[in-house]
């Protein structure tokens, strides 16, 4: 609703907090669908919160990982949802039935997934360790695509903003442009700094609108490029980037970096603080620098598609930060007079009247004339901020808002525990609870769902032990940081552990060897056996009774 009204003269980014949106539990990545009437929030607890960002309420929660979500993307008309997870799972998800269509696992953890921006059945994946993966979803066939060097594989890609091409970058500095069909390189650079050192790409962003794209490198400098430079120097080429943008004064290193939905802007949320920066795009210049709590840690960034608004998560909460709204009655009546105190309004005669009976008919000329004619309010005009250049029509068959259903409290069903799989591999594993799960879905009244088909995806040369970055341990696991205090489970493993012996109150860890030393199996304490004795059948002990009855004695004789 007035869209139009957003290209104005006035600025298009957001300047102050405008509240949070709890997930319940910690959320750790978010994304805007295309339109951003919805907003995905992937939870530590596996769970994908869907948001209506215009009544700020929970749309729909999908129960979709047992491990933390790490990645989501949406499709282009918004019915499927792609996730990632710390346990090397990508999902496919029907959103408005809320179930699981596919599912692929990885060798290696995932560190992104992005639709392809035009045709649905396309998914680009990164494992660590590994080169680009695109999955077609029809077939469930996957293509490895080509790298620069074999040795280093700590490669990240992108989608341009039509699909036509991937983007990859390495550690290494060298950008890489591959045919979407094909997988052929069509142009390839190189990124340096000052000298001839090169760094490493950390991520590469497509504006929505135009044909800039954003490198995030590891020299804490993002560069902008156009893409049709790129492509027009060819392989091995030596393009100049457009801006680049850096905090001098504290030397910044990036956590996340996008485009604004026009593309004007570029937001940068900081790797050291709850902070984000806002350069315009066109002159380079910082224009504003958004500040959270102090002492949080940043974790993902989304810009709305349409409106002057961020979205940043830390501490597990998602902030929106928005223009401030100063309401400006005048812009609906031009006659509107704001008044300081209260003032006595003289009537006219004929003002209220329904009918002037005084007033003559003038004719109908110029102006007045047009309100007569007939107005279309049956065709619908195409809205501009929600089509892309190359389109004349939106897409009718868009998923755009979500129906909230009642929340019905039914005490036999877990809608926010693991997915229905994942119950029944835990099941099976240890050969019980398969009848009972059957009999289950056979008695209640929902039908049992479909389990969705799992693809195992084959890499080759991939280390298998790799641990997200997300879970704060970087490398394999022999680099592993020493847990602090007693590990995790060792007092539970150490108390049922059959091959200890067990020790009770009253033993005061004595061992048990030499507690049965020269002892029959009769004459042996109660507390070493394991088997407390009832109260009611508990030996009263006779010599302190004994020495009881002989005091009173002595107390009766010396009175």
């Amino acid at each position: 609703m007035n869209l139009e009204l957003l290209e104005s003269f006035g600025q298009n980014y957001p300047e102050e907090a405008d509240g949070t949106l709890d997930c319940i539990s910690m959320a750790l990545t978010c994304t805007f669908n295309r339109w951003g009437t919805l907003l995905a929030v992937g939870c530590n607890d596996g769970r994908i919160v869907i948001w209506d960002f215009l009544t700020r309420g929970i749309a729909k929660i999908l129960s979709a990982h047992i491990h933390p979500v790490c990645s989501l993307c949406w499709s282009r008309d918004g019915h499927k949802l792609v996730s990632a997870s710390t346990d090397n799972i990508v999902s496919l998800w029907d959103v408005l039935s809320g179930d699981c269509d596919q599912r692929f696992r990885f060798p290696s953890p995932i560190l992104k997934v992005q639709f392809h921006p035009r045709d649905q059945d396309k998914v680009l994946v990164c494992p660590m360790k590994s080169a680009p993966v695109m999955l077609t979803l029809s077939d469930s066939s996957h293509v490895v695509l080509p790298v620069d060097d074999d040795s280093d594989l700590n490669v990240v890609a992108s989608f341009d903003r039509r699909g036509d091409y991937i983007y990859t970058g390495n550690a290494k500095g060298k950008i890489l442009v591959l045919k979407t069909n094909t997988q052929t390189l069509v142009a390839s650079f190189r990124v340096t700094t000052g000298t001839s050192n090169t760094t490493a790409i950390k991520s590469i962003e497509f504006a929505r609108k135009g044909t800039c794209f954003l490198i995030n490198t590891a020299d804490r400098i993002i560069r902008v490029y156009d893409g049709r430079e790129i492509l027009t120097c060819g392989r091995d080429g030596e393009p100049e980037p457009m801006q680049k943008l850096q905090d001098l004064v504290n030397r910044t290193p990036w956590k996340k970096c996008c485009f604004s939905g026009d593309g004007e802007y570029i937001v940068a949320g900081s790797a050291r603080q709850h902070a984000l920066y806002i350069w315009e795009k066109s002159i380079g210049n910082l224009v504003k620098i958004l500040h959270g709590t102090r002492g949080e840690l940043l974790l993902d960034v989304a810009w709305h598609p349409v409106r002057p608004i961020i979205a940043s998560i830390s501490s597990g909460v998602v902030s929106i930060w928005a223009q401030n709204q100063v309401e400006n009655w005048s812009a609906f009546a031009p006659d509107f007079k704001e008044l300081d105190e209260n003032v006595e309004y003289e009537e006219r005669e004929s003002e209220f009247d329904i009918e002037d009976e005084d007033k003559s008919e003038p004719e109908q000329t110029g102006g007045d004339a047009a309100e007569d004619e007939e107005v279309d309010v049956t065709s619908v005009d195409r809205i501009a901020a929600f089509c892309s250049s190359d389109e004349e029509l939106e897409d009718t068959k868009a998923l755009l808002y979500l129906p909230i259903a009642p929340e019905v409290e039914d005490p036999e069903e877990n809608p926010y525990g693991p997915p229905p799989d994942a119950g029944q591999m835990s099941l099976t594993e240890d050969g019980t609870g398969t009848e009972k799960k059957r009999q289950a879905s056979s008695d209640g009244a929902q039908p049992p769902k479909k389990k969705p088909k799992t693809t195992m995806v084959e890499l080759q040369g991939v280390p298998s032990d790799e641990v997200h970055p997300l879970l704060g341990v970087k490398g394999d696991s022999k680099s592993k940081k020493k847990q602090s205090g007693r590990p995790k489970g060792a007092k539970g493993k150490e108390r049922d552990s059959p091959f200890k012996s067990k020790i009770f109150k009253g033993d005061r860890g004595m061992p048990l060897d030499s507690a049965m030393k020269g002892k029959a199996p009769g004459e042996l304490p109660q507390v070493l056996t394991g088997k407390r004795t009832p109260n009611r059948c508990r030996p009263i002990p006779l010599l302190p009774v004994a020495l009881a009855s002989c005091s009173l004695r002595l107390l009766a004789q010396s009175s």
